[in-house]
């Protein structure tokens, strides 16, 4: 479980599938309505109160992002209204959350050096890819794929997992704040040139 303070009332939990796992979860779980989920969401909450100081009480807008075999992106927010110190009392040990759920379809690995990026193309070539898109942000690379068919997600996933790491950047980030190197068909364009 890795947390990061997105600003002072609003917070990002990236979960992998082994976070899941180990507490006896699946990406299905979670949008169910469950003691094992509720568990995992107040193990999430006291962890960011002690790495994070983030103290969650009263009102909280909880996002949770699946993506695709990498895991769930969970952003909780804390309502902006202030509270009387009188409702204060009644709510410490009450959450009140509006949740929202939704998947993605993107794919989005992070890749050390261009030199794995150029390796990983051959074994997607070969497995009949030739789209994608690569950006640079933050002294990385990264690999956006949206159309991975005929490849199984899980075949992808793993051979994606060999040269790079999941990684919690959404593809909306990399867009506004990441250069494009390859805007389409970058793995065409890297076995093209490369090998």
């Amino acid at each position: 479980m890795r947390l990061e303070r997105l600003n002072y009332n609003k917070i990002k939990i990236f979960l992998t599938i082994d976070d899941l796992m180990d507490r006896g979860l699946t990406k299905e779980d979670l949008w169910k309505d469950s003691f094992k989920v509720h568990q995992l969401f107040k193990d999430m909450m006291n962890e960011a109160s002690l790495e994070l100081g983030f103290e969650a009480h009263g009102s909280l807008a909880v996002e949770v992002f699946s993506l695709q075999a990498q895991g769930m992106v969970v952003i909780v927010t804390k309502s902006n209204e202030e509270m009387d110190e009188e409702e204060e009392d009644y709510t410490d040990d009450y959450i009140e959350m509006q949740v929202k759920l939704d998947e993605s379809i993107d794919v989005v690995y992070e890749f050390q050096s261009f030199e794995d990026l150029i390796q990983l193309s051959k074994a997607l070539k070969q497995m009949g890819l030739t789209q994608g898109s690569v950006y640079f942000f933050n002294q990385k690379y990264f690999l956006h794929m949206d159309d991975y068919s005929p490849a199984p997600i899980e075949t992808l996933i793993a051979v994606l997992a060999e040269f790079g790491s999941s990684t919690t950047l959404t593809l909306h980030r990399l867009q506004e704040y990441g250069k494009p190197i390859m805007k389409e068909d970058a793995i065409q364009q890297l076995t093209s040139y490369f090998h």
